[in-house]
């Protein structure tokens, strides 16, 4: 029997552009992000669901072509597959237990982790500023504050030379 289950995803007024009309000056890359923090969630609340399902849901989207398709599907393959890892390295920055994170702080959360520590050409503060912006659009009223305060710790941790201004050549 074939399963007629919809994959979760985020809420309709949520989805891609969090209610808000599409934003012509949103980049392919902003636009990646958005739909893998959409992809991340899906796998957050469907955990066996086969990344390849979860990849095939996305690209269903009309505005998907907007998107940098090569980019969402590194992100959501790298944070789904590196999740528990993730989770170890994000829980000494948390206020609460993983697992009393939203969904969408979480997947977020996952995100930003993820470039953090196996992207390093991606600045710090571009994944802590897309992570901020990504909890406003999907997230809670202050879920952007709390993303900003543990990326930024990761940051410190995972980048110490980039994230204090350091030069890791030396120097005096």
């Amino acid at each position: 029997m074939t399963s007629t289950r919809t994959p979760a995803t985020l809420p309709a007024s949520q989805a891609s552009t969090g209610g808000k009309p599409p934003a012509r000056h949103r980049n392919p890359r902003r636009r990646a992000r958005e739909y893998a923090v959409q992809g991340i969630y899906e796998h957050l609340l469907n955990p066996g669901q086969r990344v390849e399902l979860i990849l095939a849901h996305l690209r269903e989207n009309e505005h998907f072509c907007k998107a940098d398709g090569p980019l969402c599907d590194a992100l959501v393959r790298g944070a789904t597959a590196a999740q528990e890892t993730l989770d170890e390295v994000l829980a000494p920055h948390l206020d609460r237990a993983v697992a009393e994170l939203s969904p969408v702080e979480h997947a977020v959360l996952l995100l930003g982790a993820w470039e953090l520590l196996r992207e390093p050409d991606t600045p710090f503060r571009v994944v802590i500023n897309e992570g901020i912006e990504l909890a406003k659009t999907f997230g809670g009223t202050d879920g952007h504050r709390f993303v900003n305060g543990v990326l930024d710790k990761l940051a410190q941790a995972a980048r110490p030379f980039e994230a204090t201004g350091q030069s890791s050549s030396g120097g005096a």
